[in-house]
Parts: C-alpha cells; sequence; structure tokens
C-alpha cells in the first residue's frame, strides 16, 4: 500500500475511484468480493481509491471499522494509494481517530454534514482530527455553505487540508463563482473534481483542477483512465466522447441515487457481489434494477472495446 506524502504527481497519476464496499448476506465485510473489485479496478490503471459516500461510511459501525481500515490495508498493491473516510459527525470522527492512528494510510477524508455543523465548527473539527491523527485530512466541498473559502486558506495554510475533493453540483459547472474564488487561496493542483466524469471537462479545463474522482470508473476503469489522459494531454474532444459513454448510467444515479445505482451496477456488471445495500438506504426496485443493469451492461461493453483496441488507437 502507498503510504507516501500525498503530493500533485500522486493526486494526478490516476482517476480517484470511490468504489461501494462489498459486504455478505449478513452484512459484514466481504473480504473476497471487495479482494475482486480491487483488483479490477487496478488492472485498469487505477492506483488512488476512495472510500467514502459510495462505501455507505456515513452509516459504518464504530465496532467494525478498525476491521474495515484492516481490509483496506491488505487488499491494496504495492503502489495503490487507499483512503478512508471519517465521519460525518464529530464524536464519530474523533472515535474513528483513535483507530486511524494504528494504521499507515497518509490520509483520511471528511466526510461532510449538513446540518448541525457551522463553517467555523467544521474547520474545528478537522484541525482536531489531524492533530489526533498526525496528519493532514481530505477536506470534503461538497455544499457551498459547508466550509467558507477562508476557512479552506487558513486550514490549507496551517497543514491541515491534504487535497480537496471539489463537489458542489453546478447546473453549469463552467460557471461556479466558489470555486472560482477558492481557487485565488488554494492551488489547484490540490483539488480534484468530485463528481464524476460529467463535470470533470469543465473542471479540468477552465479551472485547472489535478484531476476527478468517479464512482463509474467501477465498472469502466480503462475509459476513465483514458479520459484523464486525454485531459491532461488536451485532447478535450476525446474526453467528451469518452464522457459520453458514461452518461446513461450517470443519468440514472442523478435520476435514482448516486449511491444505490452504483452499488448494484457493480453486481449486475458481474465485476463484484455488492450484497446488500444496509441502512438507512434501500433497495432498487425491480424496474430500476432493469434500466441499472442495461446501462451497466452497455458501458462495461464500451470498457471491453478499449481492452481490445492496440495501443495509441484508443
Amino acid at each position: 500500500m502507498f503510504t507516501g506524502n500525498v503530493s500533485k504527481e500522486v493526486l494526478a497519476r490516476s482517476v480517484i475511484a470511490v468504489p461501494p464496499l462489498a459486504r455478505s448476506a449478513d452484512e459484514s465485510l466481504s473480504v473476497e468480493e471487495n479482494r475482486r473489485l480491487v483488483a479490477y479496478l487496478e488492472s485498469g490503471g487505477i492506483r488512488n481509491i476512495l472510500y467514502g459516500g459510495n462505501a455507505i461510511l456515513y452509516h459504518v459501525r464504530i465496532s467494525e471499522y478498525a476491521a474495515l481500515l484492516e481490509m483496506l490495508a491488505e487488499l491494496a498493491g504495492a503502489d495503490t494509494w487507499m483512503i478512508p473516510s471519517v465521519g460525518p459527525a464529530y464524536g464519530v470522527m474523533m472515535d474513528q481517530a483513535e483507530a486511524l492512528r494504528d494504521f499507515p494510510f497518509p490520509t483520511a477524508m471528511v466526510l461532510p454534514q449538513r446540518d448541525v455543523a457551522t463553517s467555523a465548527g467544521v474547520a474545528t473539527a478537522i484541525r482536531r482530527f489531524c492533530d489526533r491523527i498526525g496528519r493532514p485530512a481530505i477536506a470534503y466541498l461538497k455544499f457551498q455553505e459547508y466550509l467558507d473559502v477562508a476557512d479552506v486558506r487558513r486550514l490549507v495554510a496551517d497543514g491541515c487540508v491534504a487535497a480537496i475533493k471539489y463537489a458542489v453540483v453546478r447546473d453549469d459547472p463552467h460557471d461556479d463563482p466558489y470555486l472560482a474564488e477558492l481557487l485565488q487561496h488554494v492551488p489547484a493542483e490540490m483539488v480534484v473534481s468530485g463528481i464524476g466524469e460529467q463535470p470533470a471537462v469543465a473542471h479540468m479545463t477552465r479551472f485547472g483542477l489535478v484531476g476527478f474522482t468517479s464512482g463509474c470508473v467501477c465498472v469502466a476503469p480503462r475509459l476513465s483512465m483514458r479520459m484523464l489522459r486525454a485531459l491532461r494531454e488536451g485532447d478535450v474532444a476525446e474526453a467528451e466522447r469518452i464522457r459520453a459513454t458514461f452518461r446513461a448510467l450517470e443519468d440514472l444515479r442523478n435520476a435514482i441515487s448516486p449511491v444505490r445505482v452504483l452499488h448494484r451496477a457493480v453486481s449486475l456488471a458481474g465485476i463484484a457481489e455488492t450484497g446488500p445495500i444496509i441502512p438507512l438506504l434501500s433497495e432498487l426496485t425491480a424496474e430500476q434494477e432493469g434500466r441499472v443493469r442495461e446501462a451497466a451492461a452497455a458501458l462495461l461493453e464500451e470498457e471491453h472495446g478499449q481492452e481490445k483496441a492496440p495501443r495509441g488507437e484508443h
């Protein structure tokens, strides 16, 4: 497992996969199915893997958190960067910090809390968490009101933030005054686009973000990595072409539920059996599952075409 410092080179080397967490029928962690998924991602070139919202770590039991960390460390290849998440409740975050102190993860992401929180209070919580684990955290900006730019700037200046996952949804990702203001105070090389392939083109070309996270990369890692390379090489037309192949599954995630759709799509595509989805979430209906199966199969077919294409003809 990668245990070095988080740098712009590490952030940029790979799409940051945000996979579901596979569970057995009794809802315990499934080591073997999670191993299958991690191996599939690594075989497609992924080296950065973040367990957060798609893994439903919002609802993980404190009693199983140390076992989760042990599993992630064991599943990672020698150069794979595993990123666990903590929170979003302050008490949960601080209890999880105790477990994290025993593992060499370079950082952990703080899940955002929308209610019962203020920007100053969130900043204090992140500082205390980082002090407790002795390492910086990843800040997850999912709502504009979650952290003021001034608070983010101070956290970065004080070495409390290793990277920022930017995931504020806009009708037009090219028009984002909050992101523009943020980048006046924080280097773009430490900020990744955090909403999958769809806004990544705008975020990387318009704002210069260093990379992007993805859930659908769990179905098509080679395609997603090709899109990242295209953006890095300035081939926007190719990036847009690839982005379109992800749209059907992403549209279902947006229409139904990002987490629930991805959780089932990975199983329906035959990549890994993700098992039951834990409460407070619920399973898809049969009709929804049929649509997800169709979209996942189409994306997987595109991925297989990527595997067969000769080098240089992707």
